[in-house]
C-alpha cells in the first residue's frame, strides 16, 4: 500500500489547502469592497462563505499533520480576482467554486481513493458538494445584481433587515430601515436569510 509521503494525494492536499486559504482571503477582500459600496447584504454573503472556506482549509491541513516541520513542493495555478466591480467578483467566485466541484476536488478525491486514503477521499468529495452550493449561491446573487433585482421584485415579497430584524413586505426593500435607520444595503430577501421563514418552519 502506498504511503501518504509517496503519494500524489499529499500534494493535492496542499494545493487544496492553499486554494481554500486564498479563497478565504479573496472573499474577505470582496466583502470589504461590498461594504464600501453600502452593500451590506453582499458583505455578509462573502464573509459567510469565507468562513466556510477557512474551515475547508483546516480540514485539508489536518490531513497533513504527519508532515509537521517539513516542506512539500507543489506547482499550481490560482485565480486573481482583484476588482472593484461587485458583479464581476460574484461571477468569478461562482466560476471558481464550480470548477472546484466539477473537476478539481472530484479528481483529487478519486486519486485519494485510488491511492488508498478513503478518509481523505471523503473530505474532497464532501467539500466538493459544498463548493457546488457556494457556486449556486454566488450565481444567484450575481443574477440579482445584474438584473437590478437585489432589492426589487416584480411581486411583493418579504425583506429582512440584517441589522435589527425588521421585516418589510413590498416589491422592494426600503431605502432606509424604518426601525434602525440603516440603509437599503442591509436588507436581504427573507427566503435567502440563514433563518428565513421557510427554514424556521422546517426545523
Amino acid at each position: 500500500m502506498i504511503t501518504l509521503k509517496d503519494s500524489i494525494t499529499k500534494e493535492n492536499l496542499l494545493k487544496a489547502f492553499a486554494g481554500e486559504c486564498q479563497a478565504w482571503r479573496r472573499y474577505e477582500l470582496a466583502a470589504t469592497q461590498a461594504r464600501m459600496q453600502n452593500l451590506e447584504v453582499l458583505y455578509w454573503l462573502f464573509h459567510y462563505t469565507a468562513n466556510q472556506e477557512k474551515e475547508h482549509a483546516e480540514v485539508f491541513y489536518n490531513h497533513l499533520k504527519e508532515f509537521n516541520g517539513q516542506e512539500i513542493s507543489i506547482t499550481a495555478d490560482y485565480p486573481i480576482d482583484n476588482s472593484n466591480n461587485i458583479l464581476e467578483l460574484l461571477q468569478l467566485a461562482a466560476k471558481h467554486e464550480a470548477a472546484e466541484h466539477d473537476t478539481i476536488y472530484k479528481s483529487f478525491g478519486d486519486k485519494a481513493k485510488e491511492e488508498g486514503f478513503p478518509d481523505i477521499a471523503a473530505s474532497f468529495h464532501m467539500i466538493a458538494k459544498i463548493e457546488k452550493v457556494h457556486s449556486q449561491r454566488f450565481e444567484r446573487y450575481a443574477e440579482l445584481v445584474q438584473n437590478n433585482k437585489l432589492f426589487e421584485n416584480e411581486t411583493p415579497i418579504e425583506y429582512i433587515c440584517l441589522s435589527c430584524g425588521h421585516i418589510h413586505n413590498a416589491t422592494g426593500a426600503p431605502q432606509i430601515c424604518p426601525v434602525c435607520k440603516h440603509n437599503q444595503g442591509f436588507f436581504v430577501r427573507l427566503e435567502d436569510s440563514p433563518f428565513g421563514k421557510e427554514k424556521i418552519l422546517t426545523l
